[in-house]
């Protein structure tokens, strides 16, 4: 996994948290309920974010893994 796909990471969890943070500032706006919608936003993008992140991270280590000759893999 490579400096690139480090920062593909990070904006890939900030952008979910924005994201969503955005969309829970329009719910408020639209529905009058003040800090509600941008409560909800906040931990849907956390929590949407860390999934994402998890699951391309686990992908990465499966491919990584794969790319290794199979005498240096670990048993």
């Amino acid at each position: 996994m490579g400096g690139r796909d480090l920062l593909g990471l990070g904006g890939m969890l900030a952008g979910c948290v924005v994201g969503c943070t955005v969309l829970g500032l329009l719910v408020d706006h639209l529905a009058g309920s003040s800090p509600v919608g941008v409560v909800v936003g906040v931990g849907l993008g956390i929590g949407l974010g860390a999934t994402a992140f998890v699951l391309r991270a686990l992908r990465a280590l499966r491919e990584t893994d794969q790319a290794r000759p199979p005498d240096q893999q670990d048993m």
